[in-house]
């Protein structure tokens, strides 16, 4: 993970992050936003390591992953351009809370779509629920450079 320096250009969120963990999770879609970070940087909000440590977590005690795969997962998964948005729990008792609220979102996701909306970037989500609140605030879902179909 990488300190954001502004350049980011995605919100991606631990359902997408994890559809690269898990291969049967995997769509032709959460493969092009992988890919794209070839030349795109992705910023998350300040929960998202705890997201992922906690799913990976899950996955060993129900022995759908072990520690040696995810460890080695978790070192490429640093080396992508990631960055953790520092100001997010901040924004958790006001911004998020607010966006959350009339969407019906959990806090977690409320706070992908705050940070999607505060540095006016899209999102790539596959949580149905955080889809439908980021289009009814107008933010954008991202679409991968190359030529992928919706997400």
């Amino acid at each position: 993970m990488q300190p954001t320096d502004g350049t980011e250009t995605v919100v991606i969120d631990c359902s997408m992050t994890m559809a690269w963990y898990f291969k049967d999770e995997a769509t032709p879609y959460t493969n092009a936003v992988r890919a794209s970070l070839a030349t795109e940087r992705a910023v998350v909000p300040a929960l998202w390591p705890l997201e992922v440590a906690n799913v990976l977590l899950m996955a060993e005690r129900r022995k759908r992953s072990n520690h040696t795969r995810a460890t080695k997962w978790l070192r490429y998964l640093s080396a992508l351009p990631i960055a953790v948005d520092a100001e997010t729990p901040f924004r958790a008792f006001d911004h998020i809370l607010n966006l959350a609220r009339p969407h019906k979102l959990t806090a977690y996701d409320a706070a992908y779509l705050e940070l999607a909306v505060r540095r006016g970037v899209p999102l790539g989500t596959l949580d149905s629920d955080l889809k439908k609140a980021a289009k009814a605030v107008g933010v954008v879902l991202f679409m991968p450079p190359h030529g992928l179909t919706t997400p």
